[in-house]
């Protein structure tokens, strides 16, 4: 009997900012999980960088697409097992990108929540760019040029594949049927780390710039790290009951723990409950250095190879465009823009 085809993923991050372990928990150390069940494509979003250029402008973006890439491989993706590679590597993302957002209704687009709320960080009234507005049709154009069976995002993200899903169908009915609908799969445990700072909020690259200790960074010195840990928001009470409801700042280091030594609830209440913050936070910041010390070493070797690096950019880029490049096709023959 032959062998059931793995399901296709489809997944990435944006090159904002530095990459953090809420990126790791929720995102990389998943697909690490996954890679030998599924057959992963994970990509470095950097054309969506540029949907606010002021957040770029006078940063060397390709340095940080790298620095990501890297990480990925540091953390560990199998570049055998994975296709790794750069958004902007295969311009074909751009290509249906346009033909995505010509299919897409404004009205769609303008009701998007990030929309509105990086509109009002950005001040769109000052002068940011289309891009903000229309990325979701890029988006969409990174997932339908691979067939993904799967796409594995936060909650806060759902409503990005909802949209993908939606002008697929769109364009289906429009030109015939091109692209599989894929399915949103959304992340459990770990899927939503909150800032150390403020644990009502979700922890995010950019966010990190511009105030220390909200997150900590793969790459971080290990001291800072602890510190970051040890200052982490919590309540006014002397240390963790589990007998009432948790304080949100509590629970998030509750999650950081189990995540990184991938222990339940139920063990972390038989270890923890009745013990004072301290502990609980040293525990913490001892499980996340452990890890961060093996995924620092690993990038140091990764980057000091730079042919290497170079190859695997290279290969991972080949391998994704002898997908997206007979895909596009497909949407250009459809569209009527090739016989």
């Amino acid at each position: 009997m032959a062998a059931q085809a793995k399901k296709r993923v489809l997944s990435g991050i944006t090159a904002t900012g530095r990459l953090h372990i809420g990126n790791y928990i929720g995102a990389i150390s998943q697909w690490v999980d996954n890679q030998a069940v599924y057959e992963n494509l994970l990509f470095v979003a950097d054309l969506h960088a540029l949907t606010i250029p002021q957040a770029v402008a006078g940063q060397d973006l390709r340095a940080r697409v790298e620095e990501i890439f890297a990480l990925y491989l540091a953390c560990g993706i199998d570049p055998e097992q994975s296709t790794l590679f750069v958004q902007s590597d295969i311009v074909e993302h751009a290509e249906l990108g346009w033909i995505m957002t010509c299919t897409t209704p404004v009205s769609w687009l303008e009701r998007m929540t990030q929309f509105k709320t990086k509109g009002k960080i950005a001040d769109v009234d000052t002068g940011v760019g289309a891009g903000l507005l229309c990325y979701p049709a890029l988006q969409a154009a990174d997932i339908l040029l691979y067939d993904p069976d799967l796409v594995p995002v936060g909650e806060d993200q759902k409503q990005h594949v909802e949209i993908t899903r939606d002008i697929a169908k769109r364009f289906n009915t429009l030109f015939g049927d091109t692209f599989k609908i894929p399915d949103v799969v959304i992340r459990q445990a770990g899927g939503r780390i909150m800032g150390l700072d403020d644990p009502t909020a979700k922890m995010s690259k950019s966010t990190a710039e511009r105030a220390p200790g909200h997150a900590i960074g793969l790459l971080d010195p290990l001291d800072k790290a602890r510190k970051s840990i040890m200052r982490a928001v919590t309540d006014s009470n002397s240390g963790v009951d589990f007998a009432t409801e948790l304080a949100p700042g509590v629970t998030n280091l509750l999650t950081i723990f189990e995540c990184f030594t991938g222990t339940s609830r139920d063990q972390s209440a038989a270890r923890f409950d009745g013990a004072g913050y301290g502990k609980l936070k040293s525990d913490v910041a001892d499980a996340v250095i452990g890890r961060l010390t093996e995924i620092q070493q690993r990038y140091r070797e990764i980057t000091d190879d730079r042919d290497q690096l170079n190859k695997l950019l290279t290969q991972g880029a080949e391998r994704a465009r002898s997908i997206a490049g007979p895909k596009l096709a497909q949407a250009y023959r459809a569209t009527g823009l090739r016989s």
